[in-house]
């Protein structure tokens, strides 16, 4: 069985003092590939290192909506810098973030879509970010129809409507920890969809599954996505896993 953790920072400084080990459990776990998003000029360094030392690990690049602030075009030259260098999987992780501060949307949308466009030129997926913005961030996706973009809405944890909505445009939906959450409504959505829309992720070190809730999170813990995910659609943990790495392949060319 092979599951690919499709978002994961694992090159932060939470996991500085474990990182080899770490790995090792995420691939006795049947983790096998891990993919990288971009963050920001900060952590971009920390992120290629680690794809350099670990080859099951592969990079994306971007600049963060977090990370957009008056300055963004610094972040967009360095980020477009690295492309210039070399290839990477992705354009990601972009998008828009209404949740801890709207002092930039306007910068927030315009480093979005000149992304999207960079993703457009070099035929690479986009890997979206939209915390309290997900219908905004669709219908920036609108815009750009019929030009070949593809991608991921990471971490989603929409309505049934947004969802169908999102495959409708030829994006996958990122699943992780939120999934085993009791309250948070991703499972009766995701009950209602076909698991070939799907991709795994764990967002480490954040939004740890149960029961390491309030942990930290990491990559053997995809594992327990899986198994939540083949009990709420009644499939063996074999079959979500085939299906999902299966789309994760297709959708960054792995």
């Amino acid at each position: 069985m092979l599951l690919i953790d499709s978002h994961t920072h694992l090159y932060l400084k939470e996991f500085d003092h474990d990182r080899a080990s770490m790995l090792s459990s995420a691939a006795q776990a049947g983790v096998g590939q891990l993919l990288l998003p971009a963050i920001d000029a900060e952590t971009h360094d920390a992120m290629i290192a680690m794809e350099q030392q670990y080859a099951q690990c592969k990079a994306m690049m971007g600049v963060h909506p977090c990370s957009v602030k008056a300055d963004y075009q610094r972040e967009l030259d360095i980020a477009k810098d690295w492309f210039n260098k070399r290839d990477f999987v992705a354009v990601g992780e972009i998008g828009l973030d209404f949740y801890w501060d709207k002092t930039f949307i306007e910068e927030q949308y315009a480093a979005f879509r000149t992304q999207i466009e960079w993703a457009i030129e070099k035929k690479l997926p986009i890997v979206i970010h939209s915390r309290n913005a997900c219908l905004e961030c669709v219908q920036v996706i609108k815009e750009y129809r019929g030009q070949g973009v593809t991608g991921v809405f990471h971490c989603f944890s929409g309505s049934l409507e947004e969802a169908r909505e999102i495959i409708k445009l030829g994006f996958y939906l990122g699943i992780g920890g939120v999934l085993t959450y009791k309250n948070a409504g991703v499972a009766q959505v995701v009950a209602q969809l076909p698991l070939e829309h799907i991709v795994l992720e764990t967002d480490a070190p954040y939004l740890t599954p149960v029961p390491y809730r309030g942990k930290r999170n990491e990559a053997a813990y995809l594992r327990l996505v899986a198994e939540k995910l083949a009990e709420i659609k009644n499939e063996s943990l074999e079959q979500v896993a085939q299906i999902t790495t299966a789309n994760a392949r297709v959708l960054f060319a792995l």
